[in-house]
């Protein structure tokens, strides 16, 4: 096997790669997109400023590693993103010597934190980076929509938000990222204001596309779904973004009403509401390391489609 660094002049061998890893996945998941510009999407993220590596056999290319930084204030200036198309190989081992060549560069330029998103069906893909010190972060699943029963737990009631308590509404909203900052997923990422989240619901209850559900107990409320469509989601595009799908976008229960049944309510009359307006199936995302996210999803019916794995060099 010969390794060079990734330029134009492969960009179509790598879509032909792509295609394949793409139909193997679609074979598992028939929700993703059926047919996507798999060249288009690589030239995507070269015009994110990407560099990489390319892998021939006997002339013949057979694999390609490229990753894009992410310089902004989430996830800072040290990052880069081997992204939904930012990877395919023959033979999975091959990714291993890929990566080696693509990460001295990166790391000589000062990007020491490096994520990848892989399809999380194919088992020996996944491996092959966790034995390049990568760890499960956060999972993207699918699943179709359907008129679920909404059984509303006794004491509760679910109804769009009401200005009137916005207070309650700003407690519900700031619980998510605390809950994240919890052992063992430790976010790194900074909580939002009190003043900075009034904000972000004034504006949200003016008019916006996301459709939101509030679950009350009484009057106070306790917990907050949202759906958007599909179309307004960085997390879930491209080879990630099925056809006709919404987002589940938010999800939070403040910690004295989890277990009450009321976040099952909320899902089942998201994905009710979903099936009324039309769309096939709704996507949504969690951290693995989120004990109650990762276990509570699953259950709900979505399907891991990829894993975002996570290294931090030193």
């Amino acid at each position: 096997m010969e390794i060079a660094p990734f330029a134009d002049e492969h960009l179509d061998d790598a879509a032909e790669l792509l295609a394949e890893r793409h139909r193997r996945h679609r074979r598992v998941e028939p929700l993703l997109p059926s047919e996507p510009d798999f060249r288009a999407e690589i030239a995507a993220v070269l015009g994110k400023g990407a560099s990489g590596a390319v892998a021939r056999r006997n002339g013949r290319v057979v694999g390609y590693v490229i990753g894009a930084p992410r310089s902004d204030e989430k996830w800072g200036s040290d990052n880069v993103w081997v992204e939904f198309a930012g990877h395919a190989v023959e033979q999975a081992e091959d990714v291993r010597d890929l990566y080696a060549a693509a990460a001295a560069r990166w790391v000589d330029d000062g990007l020491m934190r490096h994520s990848t998103l892989v399809p999380a069906t194919d088992a020996e893909l996944v491996d092959a980076w966790v034995r390049l010190g990568f760890g499960h972060q956060q999972a993207h699943g699918v699943r179709e929509v359907a008129h679920e029963q909404v059984a509303i737990p006794e004491g509760f009631e679910i109804r769009e938000p009401d200005p009137s308590d916005i207070e309650g509404l700003i407690d519900v909203d700031l619980a998510l990222p605390a809950h994240q900052q919890l052992s063992p997923t430790f976010s790194g990422v900074s909580r939002t204001s009190r003043e900075e989240s009034r904000e972000e619901w004034l504006s949200t209850l003016a008019g916006s596309e996301e459709e939101i559900l509030i679950g009350y107990r009484g009057s106070k409320p306790v917990a907050c779904w949202s759906i958007t469509p599909t179309e307004r989601s960085e997390q879930h595009a491209g080879l990630a973004r099925p056809e006709n799908s919404c987002y589940l976008a938010f999800a939070v229960t403040l910690p004295e009403a989890r277990g009450s049944g009321i976040g099952v309510a909320l899902t089942n009359a998201c994905l009710a509401l979903a099936a009324e307006q039309g769309y096939d199936s709704m996507v949504t995302d969690w951290r693995v390391t989120n004990l109650l996210a990762s276990r509570f999803w699953p259950k709900r019916g979505f399907r891991a489609t990829f894993l975002r794995l996570y290294r931090s060099i030193p």
